[in-house]
């Protein structure tokens, strides 16, 4: 277990009061204070979600000139082609973008680059293929900010251009510290992260932004096609909303503002379709439709589109979107190759763990030769968990080494890495993940270079546990559980609520789920009451705990299922379980201290 720092979040309000005036218990006041609300009426406004909260899209820089091409390009029957990218955002945003499209009647074909093959963006192989193809006009989605290369091309063979995307610009840091933005050469850049875009809300994902262009595009067209055969126009924009929820969670985005709209109402949607695609997935995935919330879409549907681009190709999820035919057929492969995927990460995780837990860097550089470059963002991902340290991950590829990193809050991945990008073949990304090539002899360098530079300080490196409110357990009603359902969605920027009791006797330890991997700790409370939660930690994490706490012989006696009396603290989240129509309280334990 990393070095944690348990605090209670104790920011000030009313609680009372206003409790009373929103009708909602003092504790989801408190929690609501943690997020950053401050009065009555930003609270009241939380509560109440609607599409009418979304920014009119035509408020992002070049949205009208992209929008504009686009609609020339179907009404003069130009061949248009979608560039999109191979994980769960790329595919939903290219979905979305090919649906408001061929709804126009427009002549649109989707393109999205083979991760070993091709690499992540448009490419120059990708545009030299347009120009086969006879394709006039290009629009990409999640990428394209950054293939200056590709778009120049495309400009030489007359290709109309647009590029949406949410990615960090490109650019150089100048010596006052400014970042200066490289010019994107395409005849319309719709990314509101751009220092020239005035769009209220800044981040979005890639199918986020193509939600909005698709809002923009459809806006007066469907005047004419208010209903095609029994599918309306509301219909469509439904449609579309649940897709750019599942590439919000997927690519996961704070949900705050417009992505916190998006995810919610497009939810609600999620939770009534009769989309033969998702439906094929909930089944595939053991959900039932009307139960669908983010962290489903998060842990097991996001996973399983991801999985297509990981293990093979993104062409099977977005033929699963597409066609809606053969649907289960081709959402049981899906599900097959996360299972797939899965293994191979368990079995890299543990390879960058050993070497992690020799090193005394404060940034990781993980060389992992044999690793598929498709996991490599995951293993770093779990690693980063793990020690609680920014991790970069880098793989052997067929012409080159291939990496990916994933960070902490107080390391700015993005800006830090990008003062070496001398030593890169391609690279991109944000302050918190980045994506990259480089030659297998720079990686040395890039590990003593990246750790000379860093300024982290020992507490930088210690997680902060955020606690809600220390609550008792008994404390937690079916009600109360039914009011935070107001909160959600949960997320990255709006985390599910974290409560924490101490005195707490442990007093057995059960090793449960598939292959044993996880524990279940049975407790008495300080008043007497006993209840239990599930610890989505290893028996072995279990173990150590245990015996850095209380001793080896105590370890191994809990360890073997005996009853003990050892005083614990606990963080939880307190989760609404139903089964067969049945309602009760699962206590998840998320962190143990003495």
């Amino acid at each position: 277990m990393n070095k944690q720092k348990w605090m209670v979040q104790n920011k000030k309000a009313d609680f009372q009061g206003l409790a009373r005036s929103l009708s909602i218990d003092p504790v989801t006041v408190r929690i609501l204070r943690n997020r950053g609300l401050t009065t009555e009426e930003e609270m009241r406004e939380f509560l109440r979600v609607d599409e009418s909260k979304c920014w009119n899209p035509l408020l992002m820089k070049d949205m009208e000139k992209g929008r504009d091409i686009i609609r020339r390009a179907i009404e003069t029957g130009k061949k248009i082609r979608i560039i999109g990218d191979y994980d769960a955002d790329g595919i939903t945003s290219s979905y979305i973008l090919y649906r408001s499209i061929s709804f126009l009647n427009g002549d649109v074909s989707v393109a999205i680059p083979h991760r070993v093959k091709d690499g992540y963006g448009m490419n120059v192989n990708l545009i030299n293929k347009c120009k086969e193809d006879g394709v006039e006009t290009i629009i990409t989605c999640d990428n394209g900010v950054s293939a200056r290369e590709a778009l120049l091309l495309a400009k030489e063979y007359g290709m109309d251009t647009i590029v949406t995307d949410h990615h960090q610009m490109p650019g150089t840091e100048g010596e006052d510290g400014t970042y200066i933005e490289d010019e994107v050469p395409a005849d319309a850049v719709i990314n509101p992260k751009q220092q020239a875009c005035t769009y209220p809300f800044k981040d979005l994902c890639g199918a986020g932004v193509a939600y909005k262009f698709a809002s923009a595009l459809l806006g007066d067209m469907i005047g004419d096609k208010e209903e095609t055969g029994s599918f309306t126009t509301e219909a469509l924009q439904a449609e579309l909303l649940m897709y750019a929820a599942i590439g919000t969670v997927g690519d996961v985005m704070d949900l705050i503002g417009e992505n916190r709209t998006i995810v919610k109402c497009g939810l609600n949607y999620i939770n009534q379709t009769n989309d033969p695609s998702i439906l094929a997935l909930f089944a595939q995935c053991g959900l039932e439709k009307e139960k669908v919330r983010a962290g489903n879409i998060g842990f097991q549907i996001a996973p399983c589109l991801n999985a297509s681009g990981r293990i093979d190709s993104p062409q099977h999820a977005l033929d699963l979107l597409i066609h809606k035919s053969q649907c289960d057929v081709l959402a049981q492969r899906l599900v097959a190759m996360n299972e797939e995927r899965k293994k191979l990460t368990e079995q890299f995780v543990e390879q960058a763990s050993e070497v992690a837990a020799e090193s005394e860097d404060n940034v990781l550089v993980i060389y992992l030769p044999k690793c598929h470059e498709s996991i490599a963002g995951i293993v770093a991902g779990r690693i980063r968990e793990r020690f609680f340290k920014p991790t970069l991950v880098i793989t052997k590829g067929e012409e080159c080494c291939k990496g990916s990193g994933r960070s902490i809050e107080a390391y700015p991945m993005y800006r830090e890495v990008a003062k070496h990008k001398d030593l890169f073949l391609k690279f991109g990304g944000h302050s918190m993940a980045v994506g990259f090539s480089l030659e297998e002899e720079n990686i040395s360098s890039l590990r003593e270079k990246l750790n000379q530079d860093s300024t982290l300080m020992e507490e930088d490196l210690e997680e902060k546990v955020l606690i809600d409110v220390p609550m008792p357990m008994e404390y937690v009603t079916l009600e109360l559980l039914e009011e935070f359902q107001r909160l959600e969605p949960f997320g990255k920027g709006n985390p599910t609520p974290l409560f924490a009791q101490k005195d707490i006797i442990l007093n057995y330890v059960q090793v449960i789920g598939k292959g044993k991997k996880f524990v279940k700790l049975f407790l008495q409370l300080p008043n007497g009451m006993k209840t239990d939660g599930v610890f989505f930690i290893s028996p072995e994490e279990m173990a150590d705990f245990l015996q850095e706490s209380f001793g080896e012989e105590t370890a191994e006696s809990y360890m073997q299922g005996k009853r003990g009396e050892s005083i614990i603290s606990l963080c939880y989240q307190p989760e609404l379980h139903i089964y067969n129509g049945k309602k009760s309280i699962r206590f998840v334990i998320k962190h143990i201290g003495r």
